[in-house]
């Protein structure tokens, strides 16, 4: 570097330095009461500081004297002030913070999950959700052992075929068609909590109904309740969890859905389990099992704070917003900033709207909107990639694929427990390696060696059932492809969705999400039957093997890295393009 760049460069960093002292001073030398309160603060100061330029100090003064005038937050000026301040520089200076806040801005670094209890226990309630997610799914895996035998529909007919096929599919195709959709005018309504505790009502009613059903289409109404509450708790809770975890560890905490949804599925498959012996009844209790983590759930989520961005985007309501980030996060420095960033966002967002967009035009915008199509489309491809992998045929049919290769129904749930088990074992990793790593790299290195696993599997059904190497083998590469998928494929993609739409249209999004990955749940829930029948356990597995790779490839296009920033911050990502 020249002696004359070194001067350039000493000028500028002298200049930023006088700027902040500048703003201190000034700042220092005002109070609540007599700061200035303009009817119409800088737009250009606003867009400036959100694209993380340094702005004039009296400008961001301006613009924060305006902001908690407006929103009723004028004692904390000083606390904004700072906030401010900190979003506009990305070093961290002397500005008068107390300890307790130099302690806490460091401790984002150095001690990432040292967060308040209020934060981690809205995290379980969340989870609560997950294993009720969960356990509501595995419940026909066992039960489709027993109930076709109790409605008389096991026979080899289409029309049988098509009536379990419907009866297992049901939540899924639901979830698809309406359950994901009632998601955005409920948390419009009653905001995420509400949302969330009538999923668990709606839950609570359906696996109630399918245990006490009487026909195959009393059955099939139960179950396509079901899809109203999981599509409803699949579409808010992940929202939820994002919208209050802090951006350092936003990926961990995320990842408690994929992790307890598999919990759920293995609790699942050990109630399966349990009620094996229970005779013509055993398929009732297996589907009646799913009731007893909607409990905790419906007790707990009252006692949670509500979104803090639902406030804004909702009520307009920032002090409300402000008093949930004080309870979630660790200084209400921290809370301040999050709260000034959203503001920001928000108002780059809303400008030119002219006003409340509706549904109908907002889901136009899914598509029409560049930097949400873009959002849209890596959010769908994460979802697809998730049910390309194949990892449902072994989630909903692994009690079908250990009966059909001639094991007992107590080996074929036996080995259904194991694989619920190694899938929550091995999501634990993902904890640390979603905000180590990043979501794209987790699902580009597992999506090879997953299909690799998923092919083998299948060559095993070569071996002999006679042969000492049959079941080994073949549990052998299903729990590696289950080993592999874990920390990736499983709980990437609700992670992902749940972060990358910007709050005007982020459960509508979401919506499209969890829809996407429902609708091709449901085909192959409803086509693996036929795979099985027609191609043979070699060649349905082979066909999901060529599925990771399709994966791999649409991941490597589309999805883009997004690890470490704050919801507000991924707009820059997505503007870009992909």
């Amino acid at each position: 570097m020249t002696a004359a760049e070194n001067e350039v460069l000493s000028r500028a960093s002298s200049d930023k330095h006088l700027r902040r002292a500048r703003f201190i001073e000034h700042v220092d030398d005002n109070n609540a009461e007599d700061m200035p309160r303009p009817s119409s603060p800088s737009e250009d100061a606003r867009e400036r500081l959100l694209q993380a330029d340094i702005i004039d100090p009296d400008e961001l003064l301006q613009d924060v004297a305006g902001f908690v005038h407006t929103h009723n937050l004028s004692s904390y000026l000083a606390t904004f002030r700072n906030a401010a301040l900190l979003l506009n520089h990305a070093d961290v200076f002397d500005i008068g913070l107390t300890r307790e806040e130099e302690t806490a801005l460091d401790a984002e670094t150095t001690s990432r999950w040292q967060q308040p209890r209020q934060l981690y226990f809205t995290v379980l309630t969340c989870s609560l959700g997950a294993v009720m997610q969960g356990w509501c799914q595995t419940g026909s895996n066992g039960a489709t052992l027993g109930f076709p035998v109790a409605f008389d529909v096991a026979g080899d007919s289409t029309r049988e075929k098509i009536i379990v096929g419907a009866i297992n599919a049901g939540p899924f195709v639901c979830i698809a068609v309406l359950g994901a959709w009632i998601a955005s005018p409920i948390n419009d309504a009653i905001g995420r909590r509400g949302a969330i505790f009538t999923s668990a009502i709606l839950s609570l009613i359906a696996v109630l109904g399918s245990a006490l059903s009487r026909s195959w289409l009393q059955l099939l109404i139960a179950r396509l309740v079901l899809g109203l509450g999981m599509g409803l708790n699949a579409s808010t809770t992940s929202v939820y969890a994002a919208e209050c975890a802090p951006a350092v560890i936003r990926g961990g905490l995320a990842v408690s859905w994929q992790m307890n949804t598999a919990f759920g599925i293995f609790l699942g498959f050990c109630a399966n389990l349990a009620m094996v012996n229970y005779g013509a009844t055993a398929w009732r209790l297996q589907l009646g099992s799913a009731f007893l983590p909607t409990l905790p759930l419906l007790a707990c989520i009252p006692f949670c704070v509500e979104s803090p961005s639902w406030l804004i985007k909702a009520k307009n309501d920032y002090a409300d917003a402000f008093n949930s980030l004080r309870h979630l996060r660790n200084t209400e420095l921290q809370a301040a900033r999050d709260v000034y960033s959203i503001y920001l966002q928000q108002h780059s967002q809303n400008k030119g709207r002219g006003g409340k967009t509706s549904t109908t035009k907002k889901l136009v915008e899914l598509y029409t909107v560049p930097r949400i199509r873009r959002a849209a489309i890596a959010a769908g491809t994460v979802m697809l990639s998730q049910q390309l992998c194949g990892i449902n045929i072994i989630a909903f049919y692994s009690s079908t694929i250990f009966s059909t290769a001639g094991f007992s129904t107590f080996i074929a749930l036996t080995a259904s427990c194991v694989f619920g088990f190694v899938n929550t074992l091995f999501a634990l990793p993902a904890i640390y390696a979603m905000d180590k790593f990043g979501r794209r790299s987790l699902l580009l290195w597992t999506f090879p060696p997953m299909a690799v696993s998923m092919a083998a599997a299948g060559m095993c059904f070569n071996i002999s059932v006679n042969s000492a190497w049959y079941l080994p083998s073949l549990s052998i590469f299903l729990l590696l492809f289950t080993t592999l998928y874990s920390p990736g494929a499983g709980p990437v993609p609700f992670t992902y969705a749940s972060e990358v739409f910007p709050l005007t249209h982020r459960e509508l999004g979401m919506s499209l999400s969890v829809s996407t990955s429902s609708t091709f749940a449901s085909v192959l829930s409803l086509t693996f039957p036929y795979l099985l029948a027609v191609l043979k356990p070699q060649g349905a597995f082979g066909v999901y093997a060529v599925g990771n790779v399709v994966a791999w490839a649409l991941t490597w296009c589309f999805v883009p890295e997004v690890k470490g920033l704050r919801l507000e911050e991924i707009d820059a990502v997505f503007e870009r393009g992909l």
